[in-house]
């Protein structure tokens, strides 16, 4: 739905069927829950990985 850099807002994913929504529209709605119904989300990661130089 929405990139997940835009002004550092928080994305979440729900777990079943892998809509992203961010806190602001969950905010909105009356009850935590996905359009599919499911009521379980994860924090979606960034797609970039830190690389560390090895010491």
């Amino acid at each position: 739905m929405s990139d997940s850099g835009t002004l550092g807002g928080v994305v979440y994913e729900c777990m079943r069927c892998g809509t992203q929504v961010t806190v602001e529209e969950l905010s909105r709605l009356p009850e935590i829950k996905c359009i599919c119904g499911f009521r379980v989300f994860r924090k979606a990661r960034q797609p970039i990985v830190k690389q560390l130089k090895a010491v």
